[in-house]
């Protein structure tokens, strides 16, 4: 048995900044698969989120306007409704093709969207902290948690030694034949 050298609690930036990373052959680790998977997740989580809005659509948007004191009647709700509706839809959509795109990209192993999908965790995961602190909104199960957890677990696997090692492993270049083996 081979004694497993435990990681400190704190490194400095100076460590952090080595380059660390597999060879060109390195097999695709278990955090940078569990972490696409969990991105996917997160976009079943959107759609679904996505799916009971839909549903729930007329209440949302007549207790919006409501709120912000302006009544509509008749046609120019249906209207308005109807326009604030495919906004709402189309660019929510845009945003889970591109977080979809983006775990593709990191399960293929390609370093930027691995990066990005971290910013994002990071800051989703601190607008929750904050609207959480003013005490505008709880942290429950209908509300962030379901989010909030999937972009801890992002975050813990896609900041892992081995997945940051297979994202920014060397690659042999395209098109080019591998040379053959010396005899």
């Amino acid at each position: 048995m081979t004694a497993v050298g435990k990681r400190p609690a704190f490194e400095s930036p100076a460590s952090l900044a080595v380059p660390v990373a597999g060879p060109p052959t390195m097999r695709r680790p278990a955090s940078t698969t569990a972490g696409s998977a969990l991105v996917l997740l997160r976009v079943l989580a959107g759609v679904a989120w996505l799916v009971a809005l839909s549903v729930q659509w007329d209440d949302v948007f007549t207790k919006a306007f409501d709120e912000a004191g302006e009544p509509l009647t008749g046609d120019e709700f249906d209207a308005t409704s109807q326009a604030v509706y495919l906004f709402v839809v189309a660019l929510i959509g845009v945003v889970l093709l591109i977080d979809l795109l983006l775990a593709v990209l990191t399960y293929l192993g390609l370093n930027w969207p691995r990066i990005v999908v971290m910013v994002i965790s990071t800051f989703s995961i601190s607008a929750s902290f904050v609207t959480w602190w003013v005490g505008d909104q709880e942290v429950t199960l209908q509300t962030t948690l379901l989010t909030l957890a999937l972009d801890i677990l992002v975050m813990l696997a896609l900041s892992s030694r081995s997945a940051r090692a297979y994202a920014r492993r060397e690659r042999p270049p395209r098109g080019r034949a591998r040379p053959a083996a010396a005899s």
